[in-house]
C-alpha cells in the first residue's frame, strides 16, 4: 500500500481578541438553509465566532401544500430545538432555493403577455425583437407568450389598458413591459406595471432586470423572469409568514445565483436571479467561512461536481443560458461535470472501461467502503445494465450473502488512503480494499493497481476543466489552490491536486458547505451600462447606483464595496456592489492580532514569518510584502484573519486620504510612461479603512481619481490609503 498523502483539512484560524473587556454580549446566531433537490440542510452559526454550533437535516417537501417553505420552516425549528437556541437570539437567516430552477426545468410557469413598445421612429425595427415567441425550457416544456406592440406617442394609458385586456383574454397570467430604450426612460414600462397592477397583474419592466441594451435579450431575460413570478411570489409569502409565526422577526434573504443574498422583497420582483443558488451557496461558503480570496472551488457530490473560480475575494459570474437561450441574469460561471464521489466503475474482464456518470445513488448500491469489513466474503464481480446506454459495463461486487455494493471513486480513495478521518468521504481502508480485490482479479491487476486505475480514469475529466478554467482567468498556478467542499471532497480533491501538482484544502464542515455559504453570504448586486467613452462622473453615478441598490436589498452602508469593470470593446461598465447585512455589520471586532496577520500572511506566500515585512495598515487590513521585494508578493490580511487580496508581482505606495488622489495621478502617469504604446492600462487596487476598491477595469488617470475621491467621501485627511499596482500575475 503506497503511503499516505499529506494534505490538510482546513479549519478557521484561532483568534486573539484585541477589543477592552466588558459585559458578555447577548447570544446571537445565524441560520443557513440550502433547498437541494433531496434534503433541506440548516446549520446554526454563532454570530461573533462564526462557529457552527448545530445542524440538520430533513427530506425537501416539493409536494406539500406549502411547497419547499415547510421543509425550511420544519429544519430551521429542528435546528433551534436541538441546539437550545430561542428565535428571538437569530438575527439572520437566508436560504437557497431551486424552485426557480426547477419550475423553468419542469414547465410550471405562467403564460406571459409582453407589452412591446417603441418611439415611432424605431418601431419597424424594435417590434420584431419584441415579440419574443414560446420559448422552449426543455424537452416538452414551454413558456407560451402573447404580444402586443404599442408606439409609445400614442400609449396613453386607454392604448395600454387595452392593449392589456388584449393580453387578459389570450390567456395571460401576468406581464412583461419592455421597450426600445427603456433601460433610458423607464417611463413608460412603469405606467404598464402601474396599469397592469389595477388589472390585477404581476408585472416584470425590462429595466429592471438590467439596464443593459439588446432589446431582444432583455425581453426573453424579462418574460423567463415574469413566468416564475406567480410560484415564486406564493413561497415567499408562505416562507416569510411562516418564519414570522414561528417567532424569528430577523432579517429573511435569498441565496443569488451569482453568490450573494437578497431580501426576500426583492426577490419578489427579479425570482430568475435565484437561478443556480445551489452552487452559489458553496461558493458563499468558501468566500466567507474558510476565507477564500483566490482559488477554484471543488463541490463533490454524489453524481456531479461544479468547478468554478474565485478571484479577489470574487466568485467569477457569466450570463445564465435558459433552454439554449442567453438571458441577463448573472449567475456563476460553473462547470458540471458527471463525475463526483459516488460515481460507479465500468470495466471487462481485464480492462477498465471507464469511471460514471451513473452514480451508485442513482443505481441504489450502497458504497462498498462503507459495509462492514466482514461483510466480503467470497466478493465477485457481478456486470449490470445501466439503463443509459452502457449495457453490462457497470460494475458491483456481490457477496456470499448476496448483498450488492458498488464500487466508487470514494471506495478507490479510501482503498489508497487519499481520505483522512474527519472527511465526509472517509471510511478507512479495510472494506475498500477487501472489495477492490475483487475489481483487482477482474482487472487482472493488484489492489492498488485497480483503485488508481479509478481515480485516474475520475481526474482525466476533471483535470482539462480546472486547466481550462486557470487559462481563461488567467491564474497563476503557483497561487491557485484546490478547495474541496461537499461531501465527496475527499473523494477526488486529493488526488487530483497531488496529479496536477496544485495546492489543495478540504473544507471544514464540506458536506453542509452549502448551508454555512447561505448564513454567511453578502449581499450583492450588479449594475451593468452600455457607455461609449465613459467619463469619471460616469463612473461615479453608477457606482452610487450600484451602492444604493445593494443597501436597499438589505447591505449596511459603510460595509459595501464597489467594483467597477470598464470593457473598451463591447463600452459595456459593471459595477458590483457587495457588503454585508446590518446585523454582521454590528458584530463585536474579534480582531487578530499583528503576529497572527503575519503568520497568515507569510503562508499565503510559502515564507518564513522573518521574509515578510508589514507595509501598511488600515482599519480593517494589514498589508504585507516580501522582504526586499519590489515587485513581489503582497497579501492583505483583513482584521478576522482572511486573506482578502493577494498577488505574485505588485508594488504597494501608502499615502494619506488627504493626499491619495495627487499620490494615484502620479504613479499612474509614470506607469503608462513606462508602458509607452502598451494598450492596457495600469491596475490598481486601494485599501483603505475595512475596505478594497479595485480600479483594474478603469480605462484613465481621471476615471481613477474620481472613483478614489468617491471612495474617500467622509474619511479623516490623515486616514492611512495604500495602493497596490499590479506589476504582473
Amino acid at each position: 500500500m503506497p503511503a499516505r498523502p499529506q494534505y490538510r483539512v482546513r479549519k478557521k484560524c484561532e483568534f486573539g481578541n484585541t477589543m477592552p473587556a466588558g459585559p458578555a454580549p447577548t447570544r446571537a446566531y445565524r441560520i443557513g438553509i440550502d433547498v437541494g433537490g433531496t434534503f433541506t440542510k440548516a446549520v446554526l452559526i454563532d454570530n461573533t465566532s462564526r462557529i457552527v454550533v448545530g445542524r440538520y437535516s430533513v427530506m425537501t417537501t416539493h409536494d406539500h401544500p406549502r411547497g419547499v417553505a415547510a421543509g425550511v420552516v420544519e429544519v430551521f425549528r429542528n435546528v433551534l430545538d436541538e441546539s437550545g437556541v430561542r428565535p428571538d437570539e437569530v438575527v439572520f437567516l437566508a436560504h437557497s432555493t431551486t424552485q426557480a430552477t426547477n419550475a423553468l426545468l419542469e414547465g410550471d410557469v405562467a403564460k406571459v403577455g409582453i407589452v412591446g413598445m417603441a418611439g415611432a421612429a424605431a418601431a419597424k425595427l424594435a417590434e420584431p425583437q419584441a415579440r419574443i415567441g414560446a420559448i422552449e425550457l426543455a424537452p416538452g416544456c414551454t413558456l407560451a407568450t402573447a404580444k402586443r406592440f404599442l408606439v409609445t406617442e400614442d400609449a396613453d394609458a386607454g392604448a395600454v389598458r387595452d392593449a392589456i385586456d388584449q393580453l387578459k383574454r389570450d390567456g395571460a397570467e401576468v406581464l412583461v413591459a419592455s421597450g426600445a430604450f427603456g433601460v433610458d426612460d423607464t417611463a413608460a414600462e412603469e405606467q404598464v406595471r402601474e396599469l397592469g397592477a389595477q388589472a390585477g397583474f404581476l408585472t416584470t419592466c425590462g429595466h429592471e432586470i438590467t439596464r443593459l441594451y439588446g432589446l431582444a435579450k432583455r425581453t426573453r431575460t424579462a418574460v423567463i423572469n415574469a413566468s416564475i413570478l406567480p410560484r415564486m411570489n406564493a413561497t415567499a409569502t408562505m416562507t416569510e409568514d411562516s418564519v414570522r409565526e414561528a417567532g424569528i422577526e430577523a432579517p429573511l434573504m435569498i441565496m443569488r445565483g451569482d453568490g450573494g443574498v437578497m431580501d426576500i422583497q426583492e426577490m419578489r420582483r427579479r425570482p430568475a436571479t435565484t437561478m443556480l443558488s445551489g452552487p452559489a451557496a458553496s461558493v458563499a461558503g468558501a468566500l466567507m467561512h474558510l476565507r477564500v480570496s483566490d482559488g477554484l472551488y471543488f463541490e463533490v457530490g454524489g453524481t456531479s461536481t461544479n468547478i468554478g473560480v474565485i478571484r479577489n475575494g470574487r466568485p467569477t459570474v457569466a450570463y445564465a443560458n435558459v433552454g439554449g437561450h442567453d438571458t441577463y441574469v448573472s449567475s456563476l460561471d460553473v462547470r458540471v461535470i458527471g463525475i463526483a464521489g459516488g460515481s460507479l466503475v465500468r470495466a471487462e474482464p481485464g480492462r477498465l472501461i471507464d469511471v460514471g456518470p451513473r452514480s451508485a445513488h442513482i443505481a441504489g448500491l450502497p458504497y462498498a467502503a462503507f459495509a462492514d469489513p466482514a461483510e466480503f466474503v467470497d466478493p465477485v464481480i457481478e456486470a449490470f445494465e445501466s439503463g443509459q446506454g452502457g449495457a453490462d459495463s457497470y460494475v458491483a461486487i456481490r457477496v456470499a450473502n448476496g448483498n450488492r455494493y458498488a464500487l466508487t471513486t470514494t471506495c478507490a480513495a479510501n482503498a489508497l488512503g487519499y481520505t483522512l478521518a474527519g472527511m465526509h468521504a472517509h471510511a478507512g481502508s479495510d472494506a475498500a480494499r477487501r472489495a477492490f480485490a475483487a475489481l483487482a482479479d477482474y482487472l487482472e491487476t493488484d489492489i492498488d493497481g485497480a483503485a488508481m486505475a479509478v481515480l485516474n480514469a475520475a481526474a482525466a475529466k476533471v483535470t482539462p476543466i480546472i486547466e481550462g478554467l486557470i487559462k481563461e482567468y488567467k491564474l497563476d498556478p503557483d497561487q491557485c489552490l484546490l478547495i474541496g467542499e461537499g461531501g465527496g471532497a475527499g473523494a477526488l480533491v486529493p488526488f487530483v491536486g497531488q496529479s496536477m501538482k496544485l495546492k489543495y484544502e478540504i473544507s471544514k464542515d464540506a458536506e453542509v458547505i452549502s448551508s454555512i455559504g447561505v448564513a454567511l453570504a453578502l449581499v450583492r448586486d450588479v449594475v451593468e451600462r452600455i457607455i461609449p467613452h465613459p467619463q469619471a462622473e460616469d463612473l461615479q453615478a453608477i457606482r452610487e447606483e450600484a451602492l444604493a441598490a445593494a443597501v436597499r436589498m438589505g447591505a449596511h452602508a459603510k460595509s459595501v464595496d464597489v467594483t467597477i469593470e470598464v470593457d473598451r470593446q463591447t463600452q459595456r461598465v459593471r459595477a458590483t456592489a457587495m457588503g454585508a447585512a446590518e446585523m454582521h455589520v454590528k458584530d463585536p471586532d474579534g480582531a487578530i492580532h499583528e503576529r497572527e496577520a503575519r503568520r497568515i500572511a507569510a503562508d499565503a506566500m510559502d515564507l518564513a514569518v522573518g521574509q515578510i515585512e508589514l507595509l501598511a495598515e488600515t482599519d480593517g487590513f494589514r498589508v504585507f510584502q516580501q522582504t526586499g521585494a519590489a515587485p513581489g508578493k503582497v497579501r492583505a490580511v483583513d482584521w478576522q484573519g482572511t486573506v482578502r487580496l493577494r498577488r505574485r508581482s505588485a508594488s504597494v505606495h501608502v499615502a494619506t486620504a488627504g493626499g491619495a488622489v495627487e499620490l494615484i495621478n502620479g504613479l499612474w502617469t509614470a506607469a503608462v510612461n513606462a508602458n509607452g504604446e502598451a494598450t492596457a492600462a495600469p491596475e490598481f487596487l486601494m485599501v483603505h479603512g475595512r475596505h478594497i476598491a479595485d480600479f483594474s477595469g478603469v480605462m484613465s488617470s481621471e476615471q481613477v481619481a474620481a472613483l478614489v475621491d468617491a471612495e474617500l467621501e467622509g474619511s479623516a485627511a490623515d486616514a492611512p490609503v495604500v495602493f497596490v499596482r499590479i506589476e504582473s500575475q
